[in-house]
């Protein structure tokens, strides 16, 4: 019975993963899962299915295959609950199935979905957490590792060794010499740990729909990376002709207006990496969202030293998206590529609306670096 539980269960997981990668699109461009994210698991939304079965009548009362009609008649014509325009009924609607699923699982169908390769971290070797692992038994120890079935058996063994076991009465006292107590080593355990650093153009041609879309981008970029890393810290910088630190919340809040200085944002962005996240230690991912319009090409120029010189030397790979916006020039994305041809670790991506998420997202995650 729990096995045929269990295969059940697995085939239900795999009509739902079938579902969910059917409409992955759609809950990428629309951002649906991003409101019913919980601590590590989000609820899914999917149409509710019945399976068909017969129910008995009363005698006498009619139905389908009894009275007047010939084959092929519509059997709707006249229903009062038939789709179409009509009064208010009192009857219950269809609901949504939502099926809970971890952000683990969520990221996998991802990466199928979308074909992402799995990312290979640098300098895994230089960060080294701790991990106590039991390796064997001895005799003394705290008895909050007091090894129960050992203790147990060393007693028994003990009793008929002495002959004061009793088949008939099998009474086990262990004494002080049966106890036995796990054994442990602390060995060193190699991880790989990333930053990702989220910085976001908040003048005052990027509108509440540009902010939209960088929010359901980053979403799934934060989901991806997730599963590749099991240490993962965020950071959030925001400018107009300043940058600054801050919070999540404020980042996808903030209004903002003013002027545009990209450099006075990558300043600060190198200044976080010198300070916290030194290159050989950590695999660095900033992630920069604007419309395109800067300054000045002179700060444009600014940028594009700090990129060559500080910037992409130290990081895994730095994307730049661009999110169109009737009111920037679009003109820094254009730089870049034509500056930064050669460049694999720097990724531009181009981002006109939501249905244009999916394909960014490639674009940034698709050489798994």
């Amino acid at each position: 019975m729990i096995r045929r539980i269990e295969r059940d269960r697995s085939r239900f997981r795999d009509i739902v993963r079938g579902k969910i990668k059917q409409d992955l699109r759609k809950y990428i461009s629309q951002g649906e899962l991003i409101g019913r994210k919980g601590k590590d698991k989000v609820s899914i939304p999917l149409p509710q299915i019945n399976v068909p079965r017969f129910r008995f009548g009363s005698k006498d009362k009619g139905g389908v295959g009894q009275g007047q009609g010939d084959v092929g008649d519509s059997l709707g014509k006249g229903d009062p609950n038939a789709d179409g325009p009509g009064k208010a009924g009192d009857q219950a609607g269809d609901h949504a199935l939502e099926v809970e699923l971890s952000l683990e699982e969520l990221a996998q169908i991802m990466g199928e979905e979308l074909q992402l390769p799995r990312i290979e971290p640098k300098g895994k070797q230089r960060i080294i957490s701790q991990k106590d692992k039991y390796v064997g038994i001895r005799r003394t120890g705290p008895e909050s590792l007091r090894h129960f079935k050992r203790t147990f058996h060393q007693a028994l063994k003990r009793q008929i060794a002495s002959g004061t076991y009793d088949k008939a009465r099998p009474f086990i006292v262990p004494v002080r010499e049966d106890r036995r107590y796990r054994s442990w080593r602390t060995q060193p355990l190699p991880q790989s740990n990333a930053v990702m650093i989220f910085i976001m153009d908040v003048s005052g041609s990027m509108g509440d729909e540009q902010k939209e879309i960088v929010r359901i981008e980053s979403f799934w970029i934060d989901t991806w990376l997730r599963a590749n890393y099991k240490g993962l810290e965020c950071r959030y910088i925001i400018h107009d002709a300043v940058a600054r630190e801050v919070d999540r919340e404020t980042f996808f809040h903030t209004r903002e207006s003013g002027g545009t200085m990209i450099s006075s944002a990558y300043k600060l962005c190198m200044k976080m990496i010198e300070d916290d996240y030194p290159s050989a230690e950590w695999n660095i991912y900033p992630f920069h969202f604007s419309d395109g319009d800067n300054w000045s090409m002179d700060d444009t120029l600014t940028c594009v030293e700090l990129l060559k010189q500080k910037l992409l030397p130290q990081v895994n790979m730095f994307g730049y998206g661009q999110v169109e916006s009737p009111y920037g020039s679009g003109q820094f994305i254009k730089d870049l590529r034509e500056l930064f041809s050669k460049e694999d670790r720097l990724i531009t991506s181009e981002i006109r609306d939501k249905d244009a998420i999916v394909n960014s997202i490639k674009e940034f995650l698709g050489k798994g670096k």
